[in-house]
């Protein structure tokens, strides 16, 4: 049962429709747009190789170095740059989630930060530390550590979840954790099996400023008009 005072119109503002499957097609993108504009949502989240495509009212988001993160930063970076260039107004990009869990935090901070200087001061940049995987193999403490980094070298938004991680997506544990690391300095963006109005709910409240949803409709059936 949902405690909170959040209204339907509240949490469509604050998410990203969400379609990333690799499978999916351009019938499969078009129709996720086109949800989202009945939906309302704030923007829509895609692959790259679906752009340029037009979203109306949503702001496209788009991924790079996705979902292992092991690109090489400059690849990372030529990838974000192009989104941008072919209409992505936002950038969700993956960490080194290895060279985290190694705590060699300068790596992260550099793999960033080439990416916010390829993309500009205009683009939002979300940074996927992979929130779950960094709490199963290295602790709190690193969640902490990278989002830090992560908010120094010009991210807008620290994320926790790629949604393809097999050690798990969101949870309240990581959102205050990244919510206490980086205070009020960035925007933090929950993601990764988020499937109820209660879970959506306990994010917000623990922290979250963006949620991250394939299951955009159900969730948003739980919250009052």
């Amino acid at each position: 049962m949902i405690t909170s005072d959040l209204t339907r119109r509240d949490v469509a503002a604050i998410i990203d429709h969400t379609l990333l499957k690799p499978e999916a097609t351009r019938a499969d993108v078009e129709a996720t747009v086109a949800e989202a504009a009945d939906l309302g949502v704030y923007a829509v989240c895609l692959s790259p190789s679906m752009l340029p495509i037009q979203t109306g009212d949503q702001v496209t988001c788009v991924v790079a170095g996705f979902p292992s993160g092991k690109h090489h930063s400059l690849v990372k970076a030529a990838e974000a740059r192009l989104a941008v260039d072919s209409g992505a107004r936002e950038i969700d990009m993956v960490i080194d989630v290895g060279a985290a869990v190694a705590g060699k935090f300068d790596e992260v901070f550099a793999d960033v930060l080439t990416v916010r200087e390829a993309i500009g001061d205009a683009a939002v940049l979300k940074v996927i530390i992979e929130s779950a995987a960094l709490l199963e193999y290295a602790g709190p403490d690193t969640v902490v550590e990278v989002s830090r980094r992560a908010a120094q070298a010009g991210a807008s938004f620290v994320k926790t979840s790629t949604g393809f991680h097999p050690s798990g997506g969101a949870s309240v544990e990581a959102v205050r954790l990244m919510r206490s690391a980086v205070e009020d300095r960035v925007g933090v963006k929950a993601s990764g099996g988020i499937r109820t109005a209660d879970f959506a709910a306990e994010l917000v409240a623990a922290g979250a400023t963006r949620l991250g949803l394939s299951s955009s409709r159900a969730v948003l059936d739980g919250f009052p008009d």
